[in-house]
């Protein structure tokens, strides 16, 4: 599936239209319903090949990938899948039971890793997630997610020394959906 495909495919099954708040407490007149195209077989393969290939680009050194509960989930094992690189779990909060870890999964302290996201707005969730991932001795330096909102993730994440690479803006998304079948690059 190529990169124009799979754009029109998440604009099509998860772009809504509407009044929402989002995760960050702002407004917005869509919403992209990441759950509708990371439940979708054949969306969440091709993104977890584009996302495999955006790691292999941008942190190719990355000995783990890392996706932040819930969302992040499904595409670090799908980008695994595709890439061969084990992944971890990042809990939004330790669980008092089991093992009792915020991080899921085997890890040596010191392994450089990738922060893998759906969507991305103020960066809020996917600091709290590079917050928990150096709390354990885990290197991030770098964050892949499918979709920038551009509302300022980008710079929250910078502050924190981690690039945000997105395999979507959001201004080509929502231009993909004004004018359909229209082809980006």
């Amino acid at each position: 599936m190529t990169r124009d495909e799979l754009g029109a495919l998440v604009v099509e099954r998860a772009l809504l239209e509407g009044d929402f708040v989002l995760r960050s407490g702002r407004r917005s007149s869509w919403y992209l319903d990441k759950y509708r195209f990371e439940t979708e077989p054949q969306i969440l393969r091709a993104l977890g090949e584009a996302l495999a290939a955006a790691v292999a680009e941008c942190e190719p050194d990355a000995v783990r990938l890392a996706g932040p509960a819930l969302g992040g989930v499904a595409l670090a094992a799908s980008a695994a899948m595709a890439s061969g690189v084990p992944f971890i779990i990042v809990r939004g909060e330790t669980k008092e039971y089991g093992t009792a870890q915020r991080i899921e999964g085997a890890f040596s302290p010191g392994e450089l890793v990738c922060l893998l996201e759906d969507v991305v707005t103020s960066g809020g969730a996917l600091a709290e997630a590079v917050s928990a991932v150096r709390a354990e001795g885990l290197v991030v330096r770098n964050a892949v997610c499918v979709v920038d909102r551009e509302e300022g993730g980008s710079d929250a994440l910078a502050r924190l020394g981690v690039r945000l690479r997105a395999l979507f803006r959001a201004s080509e998304l929502l231009e993909l959906h004004k004018t359909p079948g229209k082809q980006h690059g």
